[in-house]
């Protein structure tokens, strides 16, 4: 009776007066960093297969990059079909038949006679599944997240990073020992770990502590929360607010074309290594040590995240055109040590971008927290159109060109452009008539060197530039320190 009340608790919304910031969060933590190790993580460690079906299958560099290609492309294209199913039956569920298809899609690839019907099996089947599966937990534990926020879900998406550095050289040896086939029944039959992953996804309902909430209707709550909470809702009316915002219209772009950059490094980082004559096995000591870099890149953009005051979106900035630099230096390496440290610095700021850039939409610059749910599908719907382009076309420039150096190029010029719609965000949610009225307000207001108290010099940085309510909170609790410790002295 015990483990039948537990598992009933379980099945439950969770229903709190406020953000937890921790509670079942951390579970749902948990399991997002498990998703992450079998949905990115497994994307980013298939290109130790390239070579292997590019002489099984005798195809070229771009036939057999369509996988990914068809793969990213069906898991971002349908995230608005993601989010509306996980509106209509809730987030467990979704992700749980995501679980499936994925194991499902990669098991059948394992028994294919063509590039094409890996097409079906990677491309469409567990591209579906990576969706349903991704999605609604990063969109659940944006909710059960506010300060931490930035934090947690940066160390929780460090997943795919532990794969990479884990799974890739044990996948490598089990391919050499086994072959390609075997070793793709093992990658589905541990994608399968998604399912018990969705089944750890209570709801949330946050309720004012001035509602009251009847026990007869907190049974009804899982079926009706997202229904019932403004922060959940998703509906084609809330799409069409989101397509009207400028700031997330120029963010959506950014994310079009940064895309490019995401994925086509790694599956060409090991292709890149035997051409300029490293050995298999230091290859992918390489993706590894890129993996182990992810890792740091995520956890300290994480942590910068929730200490600075810099607008947080200034901060993605400087990220994205550091990566785009380490991207342009790819091409020039020509030995082992030189292509470790950029994989190294490419690890790092991947990391810095990747663990921010969907996160960033719940803040106030782009949409905002409440329309989260609805923006996150159709950002990454538009980010689809990339992920469909950027590996074939890299391998396109692959075959042109034979050199693996030009695929790291258009990635970079993708993430440059990026970059530029990255840039117009914050004046796009500003705009200019708001921004001269700032201004003027801004000189009659006191200026941050007002802000402190003592004696320091403080160098004053555009108002837009600081998040000033940090900058406030931070003045405030000095200032109450302050009086503490005199009302201290004077007893």
């Amino acid at each position: 009776m015990g483990s039948v009340a537990w598992a009933k608790g379980c099945l439950r919304a969770n229903v709190y007066t406020e953000v937890p910031d921790g509670g079942w969060g951390w579970v749902v933590a948990l399991a997002f960093f498990f998703v992450e190790v079998f949905t990115y993580g497994i994307i980013k460690s298939f290109g130790i297969f390239f070579q292997d079906l590019m002489i099984h299958f005798n195809e070229s560099n771009s036939r057999v990059s369509w996988i990914i290609s068809i793969c990213v492309f069906v898991m971002t294209f349908t995230a608005p079909l993601s989010s509306v199913s996980s509106t209509r039956f809730g987030h467990r569920p979704v992700v749980m038949v995501g679980g499936a298809l994925i194991s499902l899609g990669m098991i059948s690839s394992a028994f294919v006679n063509s590039i094409e019907q890996m097409y079906i099996t990677v491309g469409v089947v567990s591209g579906l599944g990576y969706c349903f599966a991704f999605l609604p937990t990063v969109t659940i534990l944006s909710q059960y997240f506010q300060k931490r926020r930035s934090l947690v879900a940066a160390i929780a998406s460090t997943g795919e990073c532990f794969l990479v550095f884990v799974f890739a050289p044990a996948f490598t040896a089990l391919k050499d020992y086994s072959g390609w086939r075997c070793c793709l029944i093992v990658m589905g039959v541990l994608q399968s770990t998604i399912i018990l992953c969705g089944a750890l996804l209570r709801p949330i309902v946050i309720q004012t502590k001035q509602e009251v909430v009847h026990k007869t209707l907190i049974k009804q709550i899982e079926t009706k929360y997202m229904l019932d909470n403004e922060q959940t809702r998703t509906s084609i009316d809330s799409v069409d607010s989101v397509l009207k915002n400028c700031s997330f219209i120029c963010y959506a772009l950014f994310g079009l074309f940064a895309a490019l950059g995401f994925f086509a490094p790694q599956l060409y980082v090991i292709p890149l290594s035997i051409s300029l004559g490293i050995g298999k096995d230091q290859a992918a000591y390489v993706l590894s040590a890129m993996a182990v870099a992810e890792i740091f890149g995520r956890i300290s953009i994480g942590w910068l995240l929730n200490k600075k005051p810099i607008r947080k979106i200034y901060i993605e900035l400087i990220c994205v055109l550091l990566l785009c630099l380490v991207l342009v230096v790819f091409p020039f390496v020509y030995e082992f040590w030189g292509l470790m440290v950029c994989c190294v610095l490419y690890g790092f700021m991947l990391g810095t971008v990747a663990a921010s850039h969907i996160p960033m939409l719940a803040e106030d610059d782009v949409v905002g927290i409440e329309k989260m749910p609805s923006a996150v599908g159709v950002y990454i719907f538009i980010q689809s159109f990339a992920g469909l382009a950027g590996p074939p076309l890299g391998g396109f420039l692959v075959d042109l060109t034979v050199d693996y150096g030009a695929a790291f190029y258009s990635c970079a010029a993708g993430m440059g452009v990026g970059a530029i719609f990255l840039a117009l965000v914050r004046p796009a949610k500003t705009g200019l008539c708001n921004r001269r009225k700032k201004q003027q307000q801004s000189s009659k207001a006191p200026s941050c060197e007002n802000l402190t108290q003592d004696n320091t010099i403080v160098v004053e940085l555009p108002d837009d530039f600081l998040d000033l309510d940090i900058v406030a909170e931070e003045s405030l609790s000095k200032s109450k320190s302050g009086d503490s410790s005199a009302r201290a002295r004077s007893i």
